[in-house]
């Protein structure tokens, strides 16, 4: 698939800035045999006094600006043109969990996608013995069969609700609610897999929705989206999962970046020289790319 994409994040502060620094992970990422970013922009209003790009540990793209000069507004514009070509999932090939453990202790690398670094709780994806416990019933099989079952039941068992949590929410908090956003569920998913001995990380990306049949499709609808990557073995390696949408993730998936939870990933974070509070909104377009044929 090949899909133009349109971000804008729109910031109205209470009272004006008098400086501000932040970091924003919005670029989508070229990866292996996953996706290709065949273009990309990153643009802001007004223009930061100082800008730099580089790659954080984990290989995301992070842009960091800088504000001396005193401003009641922030504008971010992201474009980008990226092909998705998943692979489809072949024959289960990972190990149960106790064979995963064994194939986990031989790998000796610290790199950025070693199993090692989505291993442990993080800020927020903690350990949790109630969480833990839940995910104990869906082990049976593989550690790839023990994350859909686990990804299914989240999708079944708890309520999507907008109103229920914030970007601060942990999973904890959200699994006591039975209810969320992506943001929670996902993390709910990967304290249940990490409890039970299985690698899991965080996923941030672009979901492409689809209108209901009739419907015309409404500009900046689609949203940025956020699922699972679990490491399932030597052989398998990592998977991705949508306990959202109760499904692995597809081609409607294009990846921003990843990391071991929503703090290592967030679109933007940053500190501002001001007082009062601010509000923020947000509009994607996930547009499919038709090339006509010569």
């Amino acid at each position: 698939m090949l899909y133009d994409i349109r971000l804008h994040l729109h910031y109205d502060y209470a009272a004006a800035a008098g400086g501000g620094r932040h970091q924003i992970r919005v670029l989508p990422s070229t990866i292996s045999g996953v996706q290709r970013v065949i273009a990309a922009s990153l643009s802001f209003a007004p223009a930061p006094n100082e800008r730099s790009d580089f790659s954080d540990f984990f290989g995301n793209n992070v842009t960091s600006i800088a504000f001396r000069d005193a401003h009641d507004a922030l504008d971010i514009r992201m474009s980008a043109r990226v092909s998705v070509s998943r692979p489809e999932p072949g024959l289960d090939v990972s190990p149960d969990i106790g064979r995963l453990r064994q194939e986990l202790a031989a790998v000796r690398s610290l790199a950025p996608d070693t199993p090692h670094h989505f291993l442990t709780g993080s800020t927020h994806a903690g350990l949790d013995d109630a969480i833990t416990l839940y995910a104990h019933d869906s082990v049976g099989g593989s550690a790839a069969g023990t994350a859909m079952d686990l990804c299914n039941r989240i999708h079944r068992d708890f309520t999507y609700d907008g109103e229920a949590t914030t970007v601060r929410t942990r999973a904890s908090d959200a699994f006591n609610l039975r209810r969320g956003v992506c943001q929670d569920f996902s993390h709910i998913m990967i304290a249940g897999l990490r409890g039970l001995g299985i690698p899991a990380g965080y996923v941030s990306g672009f979901l492409r929705t689809i209108p209901p049949k009739g419907k015309p499709r409404l500009e900046g609808a689609d949203a940025m989206h956020a699922w699972v990557k679990v490491w399932c073995g030597r052989d398998a390696g990592w998977q991705e999962f949508d306990p959202t949408n109760g499904m692995r993730a597809s081609n409607d998936h294009i990846t921003v970046g990843h990391g071991r939870d929503y703090s290592d990933v967030a679109p933007i974070v940053g500190v501002l020289k001001t007082t009062g509070g601010q509000v923020g909104e947000q509009a994607v377009d996930v547009i499919p790319v038709v090339l006509e044929k010569a």
